[in-house]
């Protein structure tokens, strides 16, 4: 029985699972919107809403957490980049959503994939699809 076990095991063992999720997360961070299934999705949303939630309560402990959990203490090439990951997830999205109490992020529903039918999904920032609107718009004088 799995009472009281809410992490989707994925088909993955512990170690892959985590660095999937991880690279997700960059991604997404990254490019505040990326394609990737349902399921996937829904895994990936705790685990950025709680980076976020993180960086939004700011302090160089919680950047130590963070840059814990987004293992870029390993010796690889994609360090770098995961730096400004960290970066940009404390000087732009805490910023973003600061006055946001959760819900960072949305799901939207695509089509199933065309070779297994997974369902498919775009998993986005919930602001990066506000701002642009509202700049849009200017004023009639």
């Amino acid at each position: 029985m799995r009472h009281l076990k809410h992490t989707a095991k994925l088909n993955r063992n512990c170690g892959h699972r985590k660095a999937m999720l991880v690279n997700l997360a960059c991604s997404l961070i990254e490019h505040d919107r990326i394609e990737t299934t349902v399921i996937r999705a829904k895994e990936l949303r705790r685990f950025v809403e709680r980076l976020i939630t993180l960086a939004k309560k700011g302090g160089d402990y919680r950047r130590r957490l963070a840059y814990a959990k987004l293992k870029i203490n390993t010796p690889s090439d994609k360090a770098q980049a995961k730096k400004a990951v960290l970066k940009k997830l404390f000087e732009d999205l805490a910023v973003r959503f600061a006055a946001r109490p959760g819900g960072y992020t949305r799901i939207i529903h695509t089509s199933a994939r065309r070779g297994d039918g997974c369902p498919m999904c775009f998993i986005e920032f919930v602001e990066a699809a506000q701002a642009p609107a509202a700049e849009e718009a200017p004023k009639a004088e």
